[in-house]
């Protein structure tokens, strides 16, 4: 395949040339988007660049300089412009988290993928399978914050959308053929309902893997290592893994180490030592002598839920399989807990609780309802003979 060649992006940073921006989208039904961020270099992530394509040019947004990106709010909310993302919940999030941009009218190609059962849904694998296009992904984890952003990290940034829209065109035509057009179009619809909502914070210790089984005061320790490794992320601005990572720090808690050699041991870096050792053993000193931390506490269901849940899983887990999909694209975990909770009896119930999803009622509300009367049945109590 001949290598295209392209215009170059046209760089947007200057208030002028985003209203400008922002009025050439507005005549477009369909737009492709992107977001870069910096997650892997920062202690705070930051959105650093926003790639929009029309079929006519590639445009890159520099958020880091013009500080406001105010008039794209209007492009995101517009339900008359069609905005095609790849993978778009981390975008959502971003979005929403920088600018508090919700976003309306989404198509997701590498949702679209997935519901036509690819395997491989990443934007290099599905443009090779649909379109013949190889992109290099060099730079997906460069740090998109640095300034000025290098020639090949712009051509990178540009190509993340500069197919999306023809890329769009084939899977919708692909939906259509295979009957799940219906399918995806609510995907999109409940994809955008989050809109970028995040769980709540949790305490950075409660968040580490490999810690559910600690004492109380390993759990302090814990604690104050991870209290300790914040704040020197955030004095370095880098992210806290890139100070110790979490299976260090987990070690560290369970070992109690006493000394340089003690850390060494444990895999700690001459480079770390010498710039954290003195700081990590005082955090375990600390956390040896503070009062004890709370063990969170997680309220567990109901028995009848988690076994409605249970039954749930497995049907949807076999739905899948013969549908030729991941079982979360035949019914969504928030919904599937959300069932097991209300326990419906009939799908005027059920549909309250899928809310915009006709297809996915019509095609599997009968078999929900169905494997929930079966488990009430094996559940319910026998009546006592006279």
């Amino acid at each position: 395949m001949s290598v295209e060649k392209l215009p170059p992006p046209v760089w947007i940073a200057t208030p002028a040339a985003l209203h400008n921006l922002a009025d050439e989208l507005t005549a477009c039904q369909r737009i492709a988007v992107d977001t870069e961020s910096n997650s892997l270099h920062a202690f705070r992530e930051q959105l650093c660049l926003i790639q929009f394509s029309t079929p006519q040019t590639d445009y890159l947004v520099d958020p880091l300089a013009l500080k406001s990106i105010t008039p794209l709010v209007a492009i995101f909310a517009n339900p008359q412009i069609e905005k095609v993302f790849h993978a778009v919940e981390y975008d959502l999030i971003c979005l929403k988290r920088d600018s508090d941009i919700s976003v309306v009218n989404i198509f997701d190609t590498m949702q679209a993928a997935r519901i036509l059962g690819y395997t491989q849904v990443g934007l290099d694998s599905v443009l090779s399978k649909k379109l013949g296009i190889i992109l290099n992904k060099k730079y997906q984890k460069a740090d998109w914050g640095e300034r000025p952003l290098s020639p090949e990290m712009l051509n990178y940034a540009r190509l993340d959308t500069h197919h999306l829209l023809n890329l769009r065109d084939s899977l919708e035509t692909e939906l259509q053929q295979r009957g799940r057009w219906e399918l995806a179009h609510e995907e999109f619809a409940r994809l955008a309902q989050g809109n970028g909502g995040t769980k709540a914070e949790i305490p950075a210790w409660q968040r580490v893997k490999g810690a559910q089984k600690f004492s109380s005061r390993q759990l302090t320790i814990l604690q104050e290592l991870c209290t300790w490794r914040e704040k020197q992320a955030r004095h370095m601005n880098r992210p806290p893994f890139k100070v110790i990572d979490d299976r260090r720090l987990v070690a560290i808690a369970q070992t109690l180490p006493e000394n340089e050699d003690d850390l060494a041991a444990l895999g700690l870096t001459a480079r770390q030592l010498h710039i954290y050792g003195i700081e990590i053993l005082q955090a375990v000193g600390r956390g040896k002598v503070t009062p004890l931390v709370s063990r969170p506490r997680t309220l567990r269901p109901d028995q009848a839920i988690l076994d409605r849940l249970n039954i749930l899983s497995e049907w949807r887990k076999t739905a899948g399989q013969k549908f030729g999909v991941e079982s979360d694209i035949i019914l969504p975990k928030s919904w599937m807990h959300l069932i097991a909770e209300k326990n419906p009896k009939n799908l005027e119930t059920l549909a309250e609780l899928m809310p915009e999803a006709p297809w996915r009622l019509g095609q599997f509300g009968e078999e929900i309802l169905t494997v929930l009367t079966k488990k009430r049945a094996q559940t319910a109590p026998v009546a006592e003979k006279s």
